[in-house]
């Protein structure tokens, strides 16, 4: 029997690099808070003059610093550190593209709790939690989302806007289920000037997407309608349905109740585009929408991410005659047109 060199034999580095991940997202985090990438590219580029400006230890900072480097979301030459392409884009704050807001949510306490009960999920083959049940309103949760989320909708948004040719400027009236921060409905908006958008959530989260809304001069074509999209009447006519990242919450039964309603407030030859992260019929690639069933699993009571053909029955039974599969360049999620 021949034995394994080197390059083959099995080495526990990726077993030590997963179970202590944790760490990663608490200094990438620390380093959102504290702000060290815009202080770095407002020129603060030693652990002296970074601790001076944001004020913090040296010491603290010099070791975070070089972490953060470490984890490539830094460069360091000599004594002094730079901002990578990435982070320049992303983390700086005075960048238009700025995600670090997404920090709020991403590493919320809930959500750790929840993965902390994982083995427990499991067996129960649903969140051990009591906050599964997202058909209840949540506005501790939802309403961070929406104060955090918003940036990293932009790519999809002007997908969306994209696919949907709302430069055309056709008049449009399009409902936004589960609208969050608002920003699918309010980019539509903003490309068509001839749409009007109705946005259907929880009464405290529709606050902060009306916000959105006056920032960016939509409000006069931007109502509300607060409650359940389980429960709450939609009304009828709409060229269009936003269900942007709802469906990964709830069972199949609880989904098509969704897409029969939806089918309902369309006009003829509406169309309802779905967002959502939709694994490969194998169920473990693409690695991003595979692996967001286990968040699924751990944070709520019967959700999951699902496949393309899982969809289709979906709206097959609700009575849409077809729907289509779009992938996003450079993005994980994937939209879906369903055509009435």
């Amino acid at each position: 029997m021949a034995t394994p060199t080197s390059s083959t034999r099995p080495s526990p580095e990726r077993i030590f690099s997963v179970l202590t991940a944790y760490q990663q997202s608490a200094a990438l985090k620390a380093g959102i808070d504290l702000d060290i990438f815009t202080a770095i590219a407002e020129g603060a580029d030693t652990f002296a003059t970074l601790a001076g400006k944001i004020g913090a230890a040296e010491r603290g900072v010099r070791i975070l610093c070089d972490y953060l480097t470490i984890q490539g979301f830094l460069a360091k030459e000599g004594e002094r550190y730079s901002l990578t392409p990435e982070s320049a884009v992303f983390l700086n704050r005075h960048s238009s593209a700025c995600l670090g807001s997404m920090a709020e949510f991403l590493t919320d306490p809930g959500h750790k709790n929840n993965f902390e009960a994982l083995a427990e999920a499991v067996r129960k083959g649903r969140t051990p939690g009591n906050t599964g049940d997202n058909t209840k309103p949540n506005d501790e949760l939802w309403v961070k989302f929406a104060r955090s989320m918003a940036p990293l909708t932009v790519t999809a948004a002007e997908f969306i806007a994209g696919l949907t040719r709302a430069a055309d400027a056709e008049p449009w009236k399009v409902l936004d289920i589960a609208a969050g921060h608002g920003m699918y409905g309010i980019t539509l908006a903003k490309r068509n000037p001839n749409a009007h958008i109705v946005a259907l959530d929880w009464p405290s989260v529709l606050e902060v997407a009306h916000e959105n809304a006056q920032k960016h001069g939509v409000a006069h074509r931007y109502t509300k309608r607060s409650g359940s999209a389980f429960e709450t009447e939609f009304g009828d006519g709409y060229d269009f349905v936003l269900l942007t990242n709802i469906f990964h919450h709830f069972d199949i039964p609880t989904c098509e109740t969704l897409t029969r309603k939806v089918h309902t407030a369309l006009k003829p030859g509406g169309k309802a585009i779905t967002l959502e992260f939709v694994p490969n019929e194998d169920r473990v690639t693409p690695p991003a929408a595979a692996s967001f069933s286990l968040l699924m699993l751990a944070g709520t009571d019967a959700g999951d991410a699902y496949t393309f053909s899982q969809y289709e029955k979906m709206f097959g039974r609700a009575g849409f005659r077809k729907s289509t599969l779009h992938p996003i360049p450079e993005m994980p999620q994937q939209v879906l047109v369903s055509e009435k």
